[in-house]
């Protein structure tokens, strides 16, 4: 009996240290996410002055709306949104409709070769998108498909980068998003599949009527991460757009800059400087904040569903 009431007190106490050490840890990694977002919102609304004194740390003497409209006119913010939110938008769709159709092809057809293709997809997540930037750059600076082109065409600067890639879903990420599709549709029952080509639904209806309405979870995992990492995104922007400032990410890394008199550039003091690229960066965030705000239960609802798990 006493056995049995020391068994239990001891099973107590270790539930009760497992979940404070489970909580602890959350608390940290949640701490150390968290900690650089905190920092910034009180110093976006500092003075200069406020910034320099030591003894202001978290709660500002004067707060000024000053840094976010500076940070709007030199950020020209709403022409840099809309461009942004355009490119993003249009990248972040057509790499959905690519990679789930990728994605079915590997998770519910058997050919010759489907598990090398699914292998080359894999590869394609561990290899740095350095590694390949030189001559992916060459080939649309000089973009001539199959020499069939008497001019080579210059896509350096435009749109046509970032539609092409994704439509042949070999944009940013896109290795991770054909496999999230493809363990989706191969999980899914083949008697669905089978009955409707019993009722006489070719491959195309089966996979728009049948099987596409089942992927909707997975489909808003792969939107939302391919929206945000699409809008963080500012190596393959800055190599497909040449040098284009007048995009959000472009914008965020010159806020240091400002025109003064005369369309004269000076470097302003670092402490104001910092002010106002804690501002720009809120600024730069808050839509993929208020998305994530808006669409947050369907997303956790989803991860459940396809079951994946970070």
């Amino acid at each position: 009996m006493a056995a049995h009431i020391t068994s239990a007190r001891w099973a107590k106490v270790k539930g009760f240290t497992s979940g404070v050490m489970r909580y602890a840890l959350i608390g940290a990694i949640s701490f150390v996410i968290l900690f650089p977002l905190m920092a910034k919102i009180p110093s976006s609304f500092m003075t200069e002055a406020d910034a320099i004194d030591r003894m202001v740390r978290w709660i500002p003497t004067q707060i000024t709306l000053s840094n976010y409209r500076h940070a709007f006119q030199l950020m020209d913010y709403p022409a840099a949104f809309l461009n942004s939110l355009q490119l993003t938008l249009t990248v972040s769709l057509l790499q959905l409709v690519s990679c789930t159709l990728i994605g079915y092809g590997l998770g519910r057809f058997r050919f010759p070769g489907v598990n090398a293709l699914f292998a080359l997809v894999l590869f394609t997540l561990i290899v740095p998108p350095q590694m390949v930037s030189i001559p992916l750059y060459l080939n649309l600076r000089f973009f001539n498909p199959l020499g069939l082109l008497s001019e080579p065409l210059n896509l350096i600067g435009t749109h046509w980068p970032f539609i092409l890639t994704s439509v042949t879903g070999t944009g940013l990420r896109n290795g991770f998003f054909i496999f999230i599709m493809r363990q989706v549709f191969r999980g899914m029952p083949k008697d669905l599949e089978d009955a409707a080509y019993v009722d006489g639904a070719n491959a195309f209806v089966t996979f728009y009527r049948i099987m596409l309405p089942s992927a909707g979870a997975a489909m808003l995992i792969v939107f939302l991460f391919s929206f945000v990492w699409q809008w963080n995104d500012l190596f393959l922007s800055t190599l497909y757009l040449g040098g284009n400032l007048n995009y959000l990410p472009f914008a965020l890394n010159e806020i240091s800059y400002i025109l003064y008199a005369g369309r004269t550039e000076f470097l302003v003091t670092y402490q104001y400087a910092s002010i106002l690229n804690n501002a720009a960066m809120l600024m730069f965030i808050a839509p993929v904040l208020l998305i994530y705000a808006f669409l947050q239960r369907y997303f956790v609802e989803s991860l459940e569903r396809t079951g994946i798990k970070g």
